[in-house]
């Protein structure tokens, strides 16, 4: 068993800003991560480029340089590994927390790998791994993915995007600047407000010209080998298709902050209780750290505003093991 004071389930951007707050605070601490460094961000579009500017991505205070001013997929993931690898961080990847028991001096763990003791949990897991589903007949169908990663399988073929977000609306224009044929089905009346201010028009120019077709107020009711059925304010009507990208959003595992405890609002947003100004849930010794404190209003939470409660709760922490700071 692995004693520690901190043990910190995430090893996204908030989970390494925390192993540095632990670490400067003199905490013993291990970060454990079911998937790869940032897996969320390894998982995103090749080409994906920031909305942020890189100094609002930097943790503990260390440079983020970029070639520009808003930093990409690979620049992020550069700066996020070095930041790991040169401060020796004590980080655990592939490796799944499996089962959490609350006791009287703290929690035991058990992972994939090995079991655990710490005083204090840090939960950092992001939103990333499980999809909003549509919820419609032939969702299941191999040409269906949740995530974008190129637009290479796409090109000469004809593609629907589900979704007008800054996910939907970037794989839209990759697709179709490579040469393949694009239909987004969009729920709403318009793109969403909160697409990148500089993609925007050229997205909205895009759809006017009808280089890119678009369905508003419309929403897949079933997907078909060679075709998918869209149901819009003039009728049922039936597209021919080879793959659909439902780029329609991603949340949070409730399922798994309900087995810790943390107890969740009971409308949609599934808001977790937690204490602002120290970060600790309803369970004691249990911090929320990142965008998991939103619930599902995903977007409310980022890397640049964010990376504050890694300092807010390690500060908790200290004083509540009593641990000297310097």
């Amino acid at each position: 068993m692995i004693k520690t004071d901190v043990l910190i389930i995430g090893a996204g951007p908030i989970g390494i800003a925390c192993a540095l707050a632990c670490k400067k605070r003199s905490l013993d601490y291990v970060v454990v991560e079911r998937g790869t460094l940032t897996n969320s961000l390894y998982n995103y579009p090749l080409n994906m480029q920031f909305f942020s500017t890189s100094e609002k991505l930097e943790i503990g205070g260390i440079p983020f340089i970029s070639n520009n001013p808003k930093p990409n997929r690979d620049e992020a993931l550069e700066y996020y590994r070095r930041v790991a690898t040169s401060n020796d961080l004590n980080i655990r990847l592939y490796e799944a927390i499996e089962e959490v028991i609350k006791a009287t001096d703290g929690f035991q763990i058990r992972s994939s790998k090995t079991t655990y003791h710490a005083k204090k949990i840090i939960v950092g897991t992001g939103f990333y791994d499980i999809p909003k589903l549509l919820e419609v007949p032939g969702e299941d169908l191999p040409k269906v993915s949740h995530y974008f990663k190129e637009a290479h399988p796409y090109v000469m073929q004809k593609t629907i995007v589900v979704g007008a977000s800054n996910s939907a609306v970037d794989a839209a224009l990759e697709i179709w600047h490579k040469g393949g044929d694009v239909t987004m089905v969009v729920r709403g009346p318009q793109i969403g407000e909160r697409v990148k201010y500089w993609v925007k028009p050229n997205i909205e120019n895009r759809i006017k010209e009808g280089s890119i077709a678009a369905y508003f107020n419309a929403e897949i009711s079933e997907i078909k080998e060679r075709s998918v059925q869209i149901t819009t304010p003039e009728g049922t009507k039936t597209l021919e298709n080879d793959f659909v990208l439902a780029l329609t959003g991603y949340r949070p595992d409730f399922s798994f902050l309900e087995t810790l405890g943390v107890q969740l609002s009971e409308d949609d947003k599934y808001f977790p209780t937690y204490d602002p100004d120290t970060m600790e849930s309803n369970v004691d010794g249990l911090y929320l750290a990142g965008v998991i404190c939103g619930g599902m209003e995903t977007h409310k939470w980022f890397i640049e505003n964010s990376r504050v409660h890694a300092d807010i709760i390690t500060a908790h922490i200290a004083e509540r093991l009593n641990i000297p700071q310097t």
